[in-house]
């Protein structure tokens, strides 16, 4: 997946699912991981970062 896909992707997901879709991504990769889906699992990692980079910093 490009760059931009990734990002257009990242961008649907947050708003479609909120916050949740962060977890959402995660979870993806780690069970892609677990199957031994290397290369699908980093894309999902790179959707996960783009979306943490979308929603900003924490405040406190």
């Amino acid at each position: 997946m490009r760059e931009m896909e990734i990002h257009d992707y990242a961008r649907q997901l947050l708003e479609a699912h909120g916050p949740k879709a962060i977890a959402e991504a995660a979870q993806n990769a780690i069970d892609l991981e677990r199957k031994g889906e290397l290369e699908l699992a980093k894309t999902w990692r790179h959707i996960e970062d783009a979306m943490k980079l979308m929603r900003g910093p924490h405040q406190s």
